[in-house]
């Protein structure tokens, strides 16, 4: 019988062949359609029955170049990261990516170099998970924002296509407690600008498994977010905001912050609603604020106070209230002729203000010391 082996010099051979072919952006093989992943997949492992142990998260995520040229209009965004360990091994590894939408799964793969194809130039936000043959799943990666190329052969880009491809800028300024008196978290942040205009905000919280969307906040509001549903008091969240513009793109997500779900301060049923709006123009704001008594007695005699962040706005002028500035608070108090605000009456005043940066958004709004609510 005559066994066939291969040698050494053979092995070390084909092993340089292959690091020469992935350094040298050589093609191995076609680009996987369908968003399949590159990287080949280890032997699969076998979960014992009783397995409920997740694997650890994925770490030290980094761009990875692509190791294939496709000669298409389409980019291909790629990434590496540290293996996750188990107890009975990693069977898998899921990629998903940032849309308008939300997250959505873009691809899996067995090793620890995935990707998937995109628009060609543009970045791409994603995070990744392991999993294991039980089905158990680890916590999220750090997110890692790539951007699709056409990988390592230079190639001639295509024409653009049209329409607005232009992100918001990344969200901002994220604050904690911002209303003191909530249950649950509650936090703000500052405007996002874009090229046409933002939208609205996504808010996403981080769970076990994922990064999932837990509220959307208008562009034309407060922006303050706050749960208590599903948060429990005296734990702390981890979040993030993306901006979002009509045309669907959305912007880079902002900084996390670690929120802390609180008790809040028991406080009575507000008495007064607010309407806020604001024109701008040239680092200047012209804020238009329409305060009502909801309650059932005359307000007899009143002070509006509007908590903006810190040194954000310089008050310059206002109307229909006796306007003070302290800190980052403005407060104005009532006129002699609309002193009196009837029960479900509206009394309307405002102010002119400089601010520097993007356009601040108030923080919360109080009549007599009591938060009134925002209409």
């Amino acid at each position: 019988m005559v066994l066939l082996t291969l040698s050494s010099l053979t092995v070390a051979l084909l092993t340089a062949m292959l690091a020469i072919g992935m350094a040298g952006g050589t093609a191995l093989a076609a680009i996987p359609s369908n968003d399949v992943a590159y990287a080949a997949a280890p032997a699969p492992a076998k979960a014992a029955a009783d397995d409920t142990k997740p694997p650890t998260r994925p770490t030290n995520l980094i761009p990875c170049p692509v190791p294939l040229a496709p000669l298409t209009e389409y980019g291909y965004a790629s990434i590496c990261w540290k293996a996750s360990s188990d107890d009975t091994g990693v069977v898998a590894y899921d990629l998903y990516r940032l849309s308008a939408d939300g997250f959505v799964h873009a691809s899996s793969t067995g090793g620890t170099v995935g990707g998937f194809t995109g628009v060609l130039n543009r970045p791409y936000t994603i995070y990744v998970v392991a999993r294991d043959a039980a089905g158990n799943v680890s916590p999220p990666s750090a997110l890692i924002t790539v951007t699709a190329t056409l990988g390592m052969t230079p190639t001639s880009s295509p024409s653009p296509e049209p329409g607005d491809h232009t992100p918001p800028s990344q969200p901002t300024g994220l604050r904690d407690a911002c209303l003191q008196d909530y249950r649950g978290v509650t936090f703000c942040w500052q405007p996002s600008t874009d090229n046409v205009g933002v939208t609205a905000y996504d808010v996403y919280r981080e769970t076990s498994t994922a990064y999932t969307k837990v509220g959307t906040v208008s562009a034309s509001g407060i922006l303050n977010f706050a749960e208590s549903a599903d948060v429990v008091v005296g734990q702390h969240y981890n979040y993030f905001v993306v901006a979002r513009d009509e045309a669907g793109n959305v912007s880079l997500p902002s900084a996390t912050l670690t929120a802390l779900a609180r008790e809040g301060f028991p406080t009575p049923t507000p008495t007064c609603t607010v309407s806020y709006r604001a024109a701008t123009w040239s680092s200047q704001l012209n804020a238009e604020i329409n305060v009502r008594n909801i309650g059932t007695t005359a307000i007899d005699g009143w002070t509006l106070t509007v908590d903006y962040p810190a040194s954000s706005v310089n008050l310059t002028s206002g109307w229909s209230a006796d306007w003070t500035q302290n800190g980052a608070r403005l407060s104005g108090k009532n006129k002699q002729w609309n002193k009196v605000i009837n029960p479900g009456s509206t009394t309307q005043i405002g102010f002119t203000a400089s601010y520097g940066g993007t356009q601040p958004a108030p923080l919360t709004f109080a009549l007599n010391g009591r938060t009134c609510a925002v209409a």
